[in-house]
């Protein structure tokens, strides 16, 4: 009579698949040299903010002092008091018609050059490339060589001192075409297209459907940029507006036009202009963080 061993052989494979450990992917976390990295480039941006702090906040001879101390002073509050009473200066007009004219233009900007991109990108059309390759080469030309013929248009139409003067040339952009048109070419999938046609949309709502919302993150940097950059556009707004109807910039630029340039009033006034920008960056940062990391990974 045999006798069978049902003791557990040993050394035999288990059914059950083995549990693997996660293994972490090397430079998932960026190391010390990232992070020292990104602190110098940091430390460098905020040099200047610093150095405008300090000298914004002392009085006439902080700037020829050649024992400057790198504690800000007392006096940033009278100082900014003094931008902001300055009759000449008209520092309020100014800030509403810098907030009303980069936020018109950031708009447009963002509406013009997502539907140029769109067309540039999925449509297919005769000349379509050759188009877009006039529309980068603008970029070339330089933006003085435009300023008599537009001076003279605008003086044509009664413009010259308006705030439509500044706006009007700036509602398109070719960065703003080609930056839209090189995204939406890797974001969007034709097999999508091909779905919204086969459902009987039509080439407008198929970008509305499709399109926008692909292109919410690359849209959401181009409109900040365009703000920050029609915010800090000084060379065109000083020919064509006057002292009435300026700019912050252009407002601002008044601070020197005496024979005694007070340079602790005219930095308190630049730390001003800046403020909004950085309400700007604080509010918006996070959403705008959020729509580029959704973007890629949906790509």
């Amino acid at each position: 009579m045999s006798v069978i061993d049902t003791s557990p052989v040993t050394g035999a494979a288990d059914p059950r698949p083995a549990r693997r450990r996660p293994r972490a992917v090397r430079g998932s976390r960026p190391g010390w040299f990232v992070y020292a990295s990104l602190g110098v480039v940091l430390l460098a941006a905020l040099v200047p903010y610093y150095w405008a702090l300090l000298i914004g906040s002392g009085d006439s001879a902080t700037i020829r002092n050649p024992e400057l101390s790198w504690i800000p002073g007392g006096n940033f509050f009278a100082n900014a008091a003094a931008v902001l009473g300055n009759p000449a200066v008209n520092f309020w007009a100014g800030l509403w018609n810098s907030i009303f004219s980069s936020a018109i233009i950031a708009a447009s900007v963002v509406f013009f050059s997502t539907l140029a991109g769109w067309a540039f990108a999925k449509l297919r059309f005769r000349g379509g490339p050759w188009l877009l390759l006039f529309v980068v080469a603008t970029m070339a030309v330089p933006t003085q060589l435009g300023v008599v013929p537009l001076y003279i248009l605008f003086s044509e139409l009664g413009w010259t001192g308006e705030i439509g003067a500044i706006i009007v040339p700036a509602l398109t952009s070719a960065f703003g075409v080609f930056w839209m048109t090189q995204y939406l070419r890797q974001a969007v999938p034709d097999e999508l297209i091909e779905a919204a046609r086969v459902d009987g949309a039509s080439s407008f709502r198929t970008f509305l459907t499709v399109g926008v919302p692909a292109a919410r993150p690359a849209a959401a940097m181009l409109g900040l940029f365009t703000f920050v950059t029609a915010w800090n556009n000084f060379f065109w707004p000083f020919i064509v507006l006057d002292r009435q109807n300026p700019t912050l910039p252009v407002a601002l630029s008044l601070l020197q036009s005496n024979y005694f340039v007070d340079y602790s009033v005219v930095l308190a006034g630049v730390l001003l202009s800046t403020i909004p920008l950085l309400l700007l960056f604080v509010f918006a940062g996070r959403q705008l963080v959020s729509g580029i990391m959704q973007g890629a990974v949906k790509g």
